[in-house]
C-alpha cells in the first residue's frame, strides 16, 4: 500500500525532541517529497548552530516516519537558512589576526590620495623582468636608510614577491584588530609585502580588481608611520598595479631600472611612456648590471652592453641618476637576506651615491 503525503505530515508532527513540539508547526519541515515507498523531507534552521542542535529532532522525524506501514526508504538532512556564524578573530603567535587578508575589490575614491604620514613617495618600475629592479629597490631602500632617512618599501609585485628573501624576513605582520596592518623592520627599512600573507611555495592567481584592491590595501590599511619616503617595487610592465598606483596615489615620481642592452631598453622606453601618460613624474634612470669586474684578474667587461641608458637619458632630457655593477656579492648578499647596501665595497659604494644623489636632489 502506497503512503501518503498526510500520513507523512501527521506522523511528524507527533514529533518532539531536541527542545522542539511539532516541527510541520514549527514550520522547520521543507521539500517534503513521497514518491512510492520512498519519502525526503529537509529539516532548515536559522543558522547553522541552530541546525547543529537540532539533529536529535532529525533523527527522530526520521525514525517517525520509517515506522510508518509501506514506507521503506527514508532521507532527513538538515540545513540552514543562513550562513554560519564567524569566529572573533583569534590573535597568532605574532599578533596577527588570521581573519586579516589581502585581496579584495578596490574600494571607491576620489582622485589620488596622499598616504597618511609618508612624505614621499617613489615608484621604481622596469618595462621588463629580469633588470634587477628589486634589488635596486631593496639595495636604494638600505642605502636611504644609512644616511639617516626614515624609509618604507612596499613590495607591490603581487605575482612574484621577493623582497621577504631580499630582506631576510619571513613573518605574518600583525594586525590588532583585522584591519590595520603592522608592517615588519629589517636593516632600518620598515616593510610591507604580499609574500608576508602567502605560503612562498602558493602561486597568486588574481585577476585586475584582486590586485588593485591589495595594492589600496597594502597602501591605506597598513600603519606606515612618520617616513621621509616609500619606494614600492613595481612588477614588470605596465599593468593594472602601475595603472593603479599612478592613479590613485600622489607619486612624486618614478625612477625606471634597465640594464644596457638594447633589448631591455626597448620595455624601458615603453615604461617611460606609460608613466608620461599617468602624468607621473620620471625622477631619473638607473643603468643596473653595468659592468663586471672580474675578482681574479681585475678585468672590466661589459656583459650587456654600457652606456644605453645613459645615452636614453640625454635623449629624452631625464636625469642619470647612475651605474650599479654587476657582481657575485649583490646576488649572495640578495639570497642572504642582507642587501650589499649593508656593507663596504664597490656595489655599496654605488647604492650610497644613488641614494645621496635622491636625497640632496630632494627627491628622498
Amino acid at each position: 500500500m502506497a503512503i501518503s503525503r498526510e500520513e507523512v505530515v501527521k506522523a511528524l508532527r507527533s514529533v518532539s525532541a531536541g527542545g522542539v513540539s511539532d516541527p510541520v508547526s514549527a514550520d522547520l519541515v521543507r521539500a517534503l517529497q513521497v514518491e512510492g515507498d520512498s519519502v525526503r523531507f529537509v529539516i532548515e534552521a536559522e543558522t547553522a548552530e541552530a541546525a547543529r542542535a537540532l539533529e536529535p529532532l532529525r533523527a527522530a522525524a526520521e525514525a517517525a516516519v520509517r515506522a510508518l506501514p509501506g514506507v521503506a526508504h527514508v532521507s532527513a538532512v538538515l540545513t540552514a537558512h543562513g550562513p554560519a556564524a564567524k569566529p572573533a578573530p583569534q590573535p597568532n603567535a605574532q599578533g596577527g589576526a588570521p581573519s586579516l587578508k589581502l585581496g579584495r575589490h578596490p574600494t571607491p575614491q576620489q582622485g589620488p590620495m596622499k598616504v597618511a604620514g609618508v612624505d614621499r613617495i617613489i615608484a621604481i618600475g622596469s618595462g621588463k623582468g629580469g633588470v634587477g629592479k628589486s634589488t635596486v629597490s631593496s639595495n636604494l631602500a638600505v642605502a636611504l636608510a644609512r644616511q639617516g632617512r626614515k624609509v618604507g618599501l612596499l613590495d607591490a609585485d603581487i605575482y612574484g614577491p621577493s623582497q621577504p628573501r631580499m630582506m631576510g624576513i619571513n613573518q605574518r605582520p600583525a594586525s590588532p584588530d583585522g584591519k590595520t596592518i603592522i608592517p615588519l623592520k629589517a636593516h632600518g627599512v620598515t616593510l610591507m609585502s604580499i609574500g608576508f600573507m602567502v605560503d612562498p611555495d602558493q602561486a597568486v592567481v588574481w585577476r585586475g580588481p584582486m590586485l588593485m584592491g591589495a595594492l589600496q590595501q597594502m597602501l591605506t590599511q597598513v600603519a606606515w608611520g612618520e617616513l621621509d619616503v616609500l619606494l614600492v617595487d613595481l612588477p614588470p610592465g605596465t599593468g593594472d598595479v602601475q595603472l593603479t598606483l599612478c592613479q590613485k596615489t600622489r607619486l612624486t615620481g618614478a625612477i625606471v631600472v634597465s640594464t644596457p642592452q638594447d633589448v631591455a631598453l626597448l620595455d624601458a622606453r615603453k615604461a617611460l611612456d606609460m608613466f608620461a601618460k599617468l602624468k607621473t613624474p620620471v625622477l631619473g634612470l638607473v643603468e643596473n648590471m653595468s659592468t663586471y669586474v672580474c675578482p681574479n684578474c681585475g678585468h672590466e667587461a661589459h656583459l650587456f652592453g654600457h652606456g644605453g641608458v645613459r645615452a636614453e637619458a640625454e635623449r629624452l632630457g631625464v636625469p642619470f641618476l647612475g651605474e650599479m655593477p654587476l657582481d657575485l656579492d649583490v646576488r649572495l648578499a640578495g639570497d642572504g637576506g642582507r642587501p650589499v647596501a649593508l656593507g663596504d665595497g664597490a656595489p655599496a659604494e654605488a647604492y650610497a651615491r644613488l641614494a645621496h644623489r635622491l636625497v640632496e636632489g630632494g627627491m628622498a
